[in-house]
């Protein structure tokens, strides 16, 4: 039966295409899920400046089950600790500092397009350890002196001898170019270089990380050893495929939602590839109804054509899948690069994607197509051969208790999820866990029943039909009514593309919309100073607070860190703003106690959280800060929360110490009421001018902002979900191209008899449009299933958020797959006389 098997693949080419690309596609899709699953877990991340240490000791970057999100920093007497570790050759201290090339004292933007990306001030001493060459000139000696990136150099203009302005955390100086370096290596971020001594005094002392450079002979992996029993528990020792990690404080904040998001993205995969394949190859199966019945009738027992399916199968699976390796490996790592590029993952992590991904994609693959191959080809295999020739006529019997209580399953999951959602879900990041998959499952349910739900919209529609449509709409419903399967088998693929794109798509745009609101409500300020140089002192917003027409001014620091409760740790953002410009500056509503007094170890946070963590004003909140450093501020003030937009309230001053930056991001401004708004905004501009790289902006900048946070899930989103409607409507198209080359025989009798070639076509049409009638109602219905709960939950409403061109958009691409599915392989067909067509079936 084997070679009967290869045989029959040689004949029936298009079937088997259909089938190659279904199980192709499917196992590259779930290998690029996998992919990205194990990048995640893994987290390699690959040095660049730092790539001549193979063992760097960094603060923590985690606590507990959370990662951190800014830099710890490292006490510098740890520095002689760790050099004086048996084996250890050299340890160099590194720091990092915001510090940017300001061309000619240019404005914030003018800053941006100079460096072409984000820069930073190091020690010399680091350069040892990077890929850097001093090409020109010498050292920095002095406060006075700075080395340059040939790029920055290049697009400052300067040289060495040359004098450039370089704003260092917030505050500009002049400085002389010492010397030009160059990168050997790619990637990594421009750097400027002071001078060791300039760099310990811009950030007090501390160092950012600790090169570690073994002696001769010394073995990395007992150095390492060494070295992490010295520090104790002070730092974290990094060496292998985290080394990278060093160079990118708060990379790991990314580890759980990339992991979660390849965990629900990849599962959708797994459905929706199973349900391609199996839909696919069982199609195929069933139109070959006269071959099995021929070979039945000729002594070919139900064993034999069960083993001459499994081996056909079984050569497609393996030809399928291993061809996927690679097609699978590349979509993943472009996957990777897109979230790179979108903020989710740093640039230093590196996709990485083992056997295991492969394995799982090329397994789920073969397990779909192994279950369609039993329940599709049980029938004829079981079928008598007296019977076979008979049956192989009539129309395929679809209603069984399989299938029923398979529908019935994938219905109740989805129901579930969605009610799930409603009733028991909390407005949060989780939510989204349990309305996504709601319509995966419905949408599966629905399109198992779909036979008897086509023959009932046929039965309705048959008199209206009939009386628009004439001769084309009475051949099109009686082909319809004497075939709902092969109409369910091309309704059924569109059923899960509208279920699964509208389904996201407005989710997505409901909890954009929510967001951004929730954000811009809880600003009150009127203007803002935006930093393109790093950030701003702490005594700038007390200066804008004294100009002419200002009320109230305030910095503002973001971060995220941990509230430590009994129940466990909660992650939660992080504000910081100044006491005398907080209550004007912000929106906040039903404050009890004292905005006025947040200074010092205080904190600020909304009721609901306040009773979540068990805690009232006056009492002290245990929370880890965003670096790592453990505090128990005291409550001075609560205000009523918004659950799309949760955060706690810290002094700026507090607060910024324990970033990445140090500095405030923004300058929150809020006018007076009786202040004339355009002698103000020429106020704030000139004073803006005194600033490196400042400008001013109204209050939707930070709006943006917060909204440029959430573009990052959005991107992440999107991209996954483009890749698995990419495969459903690949799946559509394979399906109806499947089934109209099935009918070329049925359309070259109909020309025989007398029907024209338009008469044809409006027959199709008519099909295809009750065909979409079908998909676009019972879609929708699917993706309600996963709308309507996630819009009540976020905003109390029915309807989503978001245009109804999104809507629009995806009905209209489905009815464009389902006629040029349908319509264009007819009129290919219809190019041959319809006698060497019927002659040729």
């Amino acid at each position: 039966m084997g070679l009967l098997a290869f045989r029959t693949l040689k004949f029936r080419k298009a079937s088997f295409i259909a089938t190659f690309v279904a199980m192709f596609l499917g196992a590259a899709i779930v290998m690029a899920c996998g992919g990205l699953m194990e990048t995640g877990i893994r987290m390699d991340a690959q040095p660049k400046r730092l790539a001549a240490a193979p063992i760097v000791v960094t603060g923590h970057q985690s606590a507990g089950s959370g990662a951190l999100s800014e830099r710890g920093r490292l006490d510098a007497g740890l520095v002689d600790t760790v050099s004086s570790v048996p084996g250890v050759a050299k340890a160099v201290p590194d720091v990092s500092f915001p510090a940017v090339v300001i061309p000619g004292g240019s404005g914030a933007s003018d800053i941006a397009d100079a460096d072409g990306g984000s820069t930073a001030g190091h020690n010399w001493a680091s350069s040892s350890l990077a890929p850097y060459t001093l090409a020109d000139g010498a050292a920095p000696k002095g406060a006075g002196q700075v080395v340059l990136d040939k790029t920055l150099a290049d697009r400052a203009d300067a040289s060495v001898g040359s004098r450039v302005e370089l704003a260092v955390q917030g505050v500009s100086h002049s400085y002389l170019v010492s010397g030009i370096v160059t990168r050997s290596g790619s990637g990594g971020d421009p750097a400027v270089f002071l001078s060791d001594d300039r760099a310990d005094e811009l950030t007090g002392g501390s160092v950012d990380n600790i090169g570690v450079v073994p002696g001769d002979g010394a073995s990395v992996a007992t150095v390492t050893a060494a070295v992490e029993a010295a520090v104790d528990d002070e730092a974290s020792v990094l060496s292998g495929e985290r080394l990278g990690l060093a160079e990118a404080p708060g990379a790991l904040t990314a580890q759980r939602t990339v992991i979660i998001l390849a965990a629900v993205f990849g599962s959708w995969a797994v459905l929706v590839v199973l349900f391609g394949v199996a839909s696919t190859l069982g199609l195929t199966l069933q139109q070959r109804t006269r071959e099995m019945a021929l070979l039945r009738s000729i002594g070919t027992t139900s064993s034999q054509l069960r083993r001459m399916i499994l081996w056909e199968t079984s050569v497609l699976s393996v030809v399928a899948t291993a061809l996927a390796v690679a097609p699978g490996y590349l979509l993943g790592k472009l996957i990777c690069s897109i979230l790179t590029d979108s903020g989710v993952l740093s640039s230093v992590i590196v996709f990485h994607q083992g056997w295991v991904p492969m394995l799982v994609g090329a397994v789920t693959a073969i397990l779909a197509a192994a279950g369609a191959t039993r329940f599709a080809g049980r029938k004829a295999a079981r079928t008598e051969p007296v019977a076979a020739l008979a049956d192989s006529e009539v129309r395929p019997r679809w209603f069984t208790r399989n299938r029923l209580l398979l529908a019935l399953f994938f219905l109740t999951v989805g129901i579930s999820l969605s009610a799930t959602t409603l009733l028991v879900m909390e407005n949060g990041p989780t939510l989204a866990s349990t309305a996504g998959p709601a319509s995966v499952f419905f949408s599966i349910g629905i399109a198992l029943l779909a036979p008897g739900i086509c023959a009932a919209v046929v039965a309705v529609l048959r008199g209206p039909v009939r009386l628009l449509t004439g001769l084309p709409g009475r051949l099109a419903v009686r082909n319809t009514a004497t075939n709902p399967v092969r109409m369910a088998s091309a309704a059924a693929p569109v059923i899960m593309l509208i279920a699964i794109a509208t389904g996201t798509l407005y989710m997505q745009s409901t909890e954009d919309s929510v967001s951004a609101e929730s954000y811009a409500q809880g600003i009150g300020a009127d203007y803002v100073l935006e930093s393109g140089a790093g950030g701003f002192r702490s005594d700038v917003a007390g200066q804008v607070a004294g100009l002419p027409g200002v009320a109230a001014a305030s910095g503002l620091v973001t971060s995220r860190g941990f509230v430590e409760a009994e129940s466990g740790s909660s992650g939660i953002a992080l504000r910081g703003v100044d006491a005398g410009g907080a209550s004007l500056n912000l929106s906040l509503s039903d404050v009890t106690g004292s905005l006025e007094s947040l200074s010092g170890d205080t904190v600020a946070l909304s009721t609901d959280r306040a009773e979540e963590f068990g805690v009232a004003v006056g009492d002290r909140l245990p929370v880890r800060l965003g670096d790592g450093t453990r505090s128990e501020p005291k409550v001075v003030a609560l205000f009523a929360g918004d659950p799309d937009e949760e955060f706690l309230l810290l002094p700026a001053g507090t607060l910024a110490p324990h970033t990445t930056a140090g500095l405030a991001e923004h300058i929150l401004v809020r006018a007076d009421k009786d202040a004339d708004r355009g002698a103000l905004n020429t106020e704030l501009a000139s004073f803006a001018g005194q600033l490196p790289g400042a400008r001013v902006a109204d209050s939707s900048t930070l709006s943006g902002s917060s909204d440029s946070i959430q573009q990052i899930l959005v991107t992440a989103n999107y991209t996954v979900v483009a890749m698995i409607v990419g495969y459903a409507a690949i799946t559509v198209v394979n399906t109806l191209v499947v089934v109209t080359r099935k009918r070329r025989r049925e359309i070259g009798l109909s020309r025989l008899t007398g029907a024209t070639r338009a008469q044809v076509f409006g027959m199709l049409s008519v099909e295809g449009a009750l065909i979409s009638v079908v998909a676009v109602v019972l879609g929708t219905a699917a993706a309600a299933t996963t709308i309507v709960p996630y819009a009540m939950v976020k905003n109390d409403s029915f309807l989503p958020s978001g245009s109804i061109g999104i809507y629009l958009a995806v009905v209209g691409g489905s009815l464009l797959l389902i006629f040029g599915g349908t319509l264009f392989p007819s009129w290919r067909g219809m190019r041959t006389p319809p006698v060497e067509t019927v002659a040729a079936e």
